[in-house]
């Protein structure tokens, strides 16, 4: 397939809309159907219903491999554009909210290279990993829960480096009135009839809860969007739900049951001189 096609189809299967597609990638209506019809023509079979537009059976699966591949294609021209291009003079660090980011260290870095522009971004997981990848930035922090022995879950983004940076206890937070408040420990499955806020940027969502723990519940609460953390913990001192966080960042409950750590990792991809530096200044022990 041709991965232009693809990129026009998938973009008129996010919008909705020819027109739409149109505006977004820069052509004219008349080109993004004639593209459509192309592909529809290479596949032998309809992928998308006209008036209104609405994904085929057949299309619905092409949308499931558009993403990843798409994104492995322009992983890779990043990757070869960092190898072959010149050495940049900045590099953009992204980090999760709950990442353990030591400013210092990047201060450290900036210090001793005072000519490259550092920039610091927060975004969540899933983004920064792709961001990686196709050279949005250069290294990447990211944290999640897992057990011990599990790796985190990024997106199938081509060849990412990981490093483990920390790993520590983690607890559920909750209002101070919850009637678990006082415990010294709480099993993950005790609190499966409560409400957990759904903040996959900032917290353990709660589908993967109930993959955590084996078990079913985790109502989902408000959901949260955003990566702000003051915003987060306001909700849960209002009531809102409750979060599983890493046991520096606030009070909670630790969690014995199952056994579970939160992670930092390092992401990163090929390398210019100077995200080296900064790649090896936070693999160093604080």
């Amino acid at each position: 397939m041709d991965p232009h096609l693809l990129r026009t189809f998938a973009a008129v299967a996010r919008h909705g809309s020819f027109s739409a597609a149109a505006h977004e990638l820069g052509y004219t209506q008349s080109a993004v159907s004639q593209q459509i019809a192309a592909l529809e023509q290479d596949l032998g079979t309809p992928l998308l219903r006209r008036r209104p537009v609405a994904l085929t059976d057949a299309g619905a699966r092409l949308l499931e491999h558009a993403g990843p591949i798409l994104l492995r294609l322009s992983a890779a021209r990043a990757d070869v554009t960092r190898l072959s291009g010149a050495p940049a003079a900045a590099v953009v660090l992204a980090t999760t909210p709950f990442a353990a980011f030591r400013a210092a260290t990047l201060v450290a870095v900036q210090r001793a290279m005072p000519r490259v522009t550092f920039t610091l971004a927060v975004a969540g997981r899933d983004a920064i990993a792709t961001g990686v990848a196709t050279a949005a930035f250069d290294l990447g922090l990211v944290d999640g829960v897992a057990a011990p022995s599990d790796p985190l879950a990024l997106p199938d983004a081509g060849r990412l480096a990981t490093v483990v940076l920390a790993q520590e206890e983690v607890v559920v937070v909750m209002p101070r009135d919850h009637l678990l408040a006082g415990r010294r420990s709480v099993r993950l499955a005790d609190l499966a009839d409560a409400a957990w806020i759904d903040a996959p940027e900032a917290a353990v969502p709660p589908a993967q809860l109930r993959a955590l723990a084996r078990a079913d519940g985790f109502r989902t609460g408000p959901a949260y969007p955003g990566t702000d953390r003051a915003v987060l913990l306001e909700l849960i001192a209002a009531g809102a739900g409750l979060a599983l966080l890493p046991a520096s960042r606030t009070d909670g409950v630790p969690v014995a049951e199952p056994r579970l750590v939160h992670r930092t990792e390092l992401v990163h991809g090929s390398l210019t001189p100077a995200a080296r530096a900064a790649a090896e200044a936070f693999r160093r022990p604080s």
